[in-house]
């Protein structure tokens, strides 16, 4: 067993898919109920990885975040949440913030363990997503799109929104590639 993101984990930290984009190929626990989520299982999928927390001035874009999921999952969009206390503003355990996420803005799309996004005990997906894009999460609701083949990686900062135009035509034009 290790320490993995907070929790002890006896599974495998690190998927191995040679068609799973490298910057997917990570296992994390749900946050619901910690089991493990191989990334790779949206491989061939646009996917947006965004930081959160629960006490943050921007905590309203899960509802923006949520909406665009609904919007575009049919066309191969998916949302992935990791909640973050690296601005002290998400405290609470996992399980409080499943239901907090459920109940006060009805979030579907997935919702990964809270981890570390920034500096050197980031998680391994944020700190690749660092390298690629030369930029960490500078707060939190920081926004990463992922081409379908993970080669294309765009960031976007905690002021633009999910329902920004600039934000909804990144993402619309990746989503237009095979």
């Amino acid at each position: 067993m290790i320490l993995f993101c907070g929790l002890w984990w006896s599974g495998p930290v690190q998927a191995s898919n040679s068609a799973c984009p490298t910057v997917l190929q990570h296992v994390f626990p749900r946050l619901q109920d910690e089991k493990p989520q191989d990334l790779c299982q949206y491989a061939g999928q646009v996917v947006v990885v965004v930081n959160t927390a629960s006490y943050c001035g921007f905590t309203p874009q899960y509802k923006g975040l949520e909406s665009l999921y609904s919007r575009y999952k049919a066309k191969g969009l998916v949302v992935l949440g990791f909640p973050s206390n690296d601005f002290s503003q998400e405290p609470d355990n996992n399980q409080k913030i499943a239901d907090f996420c459920e109940n006060t803005f009805g979030v579907k799309f997935p919702m990964l363990a809270k981890t570390s996004v920034r500096g050197p005990q980031a998680a391994p997906i944020f700190q690749q997503l660092a390298q690629r894009t030369d930029t960490t999460p500078k707060w939190n609701f920081y926004k990463y799109v992922i081409s379908r083949d993970g080669r294309e990686i765009t960031a976007f900062g905690s002021m633009t929104g999910p329902t920004d135009r600039k934000f909804i035509a990144e993402v619309e034009r990746i989503l237009q590639k095979p």
